[in-house]
């Protein structure tokens, strides 16, 4: 069956960098587009970035243009969202999604404080 595993999340101080790994099993991981979202406490899950599949095409959530990056491995069927410049905001579970699969994983807690 389908399966993603996130990890890589943690606590890091405020303009610290964190590198998320996302693990894919059960589909055929580098014929699919990947996506990051993350839901922080209260809110709704929002969209964080995705990446086509052959990695040619990314897009980014206007909040976190020019710090965060989306990349994958198809060979590891692995998708990384390198998270730089961290601010508290960026607090919250990320998760990884393949887009048309409807599947979510676990997610992985980042926590940005002080």
């Amino acid at each position: 069956q389908v399966q993603l595993v996130e990890s890589g999340g943690g606590l890091v101080q405020p303009g610290g960098s964190l590198r998320l790994s996302c693990v894919a099993s059960g589909f055929t991981f580098s014929s699919r587009h990947m996506s990051w979202y993350r839901q922080a406490p209260g809110k709704q899950r929002e969209f964080v970035a995705r990446i086509t599949s052959g990695g040619g095409t990314t897009n980014y959530h206007d909040s976190v243009k020019g710090r965060f990056t989306i990349s994958r491995a198809d060979a590891k069927n692995t998708v990384y969202l390198q998270m730089n410049t961290l601010k508290p905001e960026d607090t919250a579970v990320y998760y990884c999604f393949a887009v048309g699969i409807g599947s979510w994983g676990q997610g992985t807690q980042v926590t940005v404080s002080s």
